[in-house]
């Protein structure tokens, strides 16, 4: 399957995001030793998978072909307790944004502060004529610091002076974090 999406640095939280359907994500990234893993486990809610990620073009991450294997929850779990990863937890918002959905991660434990907005493509039409949302404060696609695989086993400090050239400001999440 290819994949068709850009990212971006949330500017602000939208009002209504509580009112979203959302759910639990946990990425485990392996191996470990490697700066920036494309296999990934996932509990996406009650949903459990294992993706690989790799950019069609060197150099544009927002063409990709995905390779998922559906999993059990037990097949997660031991997976999961076998594997030595680079684990994230954050919260994602299926969030309306006129014709689109924005998936909104708003980061948890040592990454709280960060929220990025994902918005997939139907074409590459689609894709290249879309305008930034208003909640958006920059396009951080080619960013590869803020690849899932780059921030799994990082801290919010860690990413800090990366995020200052955009002028980010650390978010308060719906929980308070």
């Amino acid at each position: 399957m290819i994949e068709l999406e850009k990212t971006y640095l949330a500017k602000f939280i939208p009002d209504d995001l509580g009112d979203c359907e959302h759910k639990e994500i946990i990425d485990v990234y392996v191996p470990k030793e490697s700066i920036h893993p494309s296999l990934r486990l996932r509990k996406n809610g009650n949903h459990f998978e294992m993706t690989k990620k790799e950019p069609l073009k060197e150099g544009d991450a927002s063409q990709q072909r995905e390779q998922t294997i559906i999993l059990t929850k037990q097949e997660f779990t031991t997976l999961n307790n076998q594997v030595e990863g680079k684990r994230i937890r954050k919260i994602r918002y299926q969030f309306k944004h006129k014709n689109n959905t924005a998936e909104i991660d708003v980061f948890q434990d040592t990454l709280a502060g960060l929220v990025l907005a994902d918005i997939e493509f139907k074409n590459n039409d689609d894709k290249n004529n879309f305008q930034i949302p208003d909640f958006c404060l920059a396009e951080v696609t080619q960013e590869t610091f803020l690849a899932g695989g780059m921030l799994c086993g990082k801290s919010y400090g860690d990413i800090e002076s990366g995020l200052d050239k955009f002028g980010y400001k650390k978010l308060i999440d719906l929980s308070g974090n």
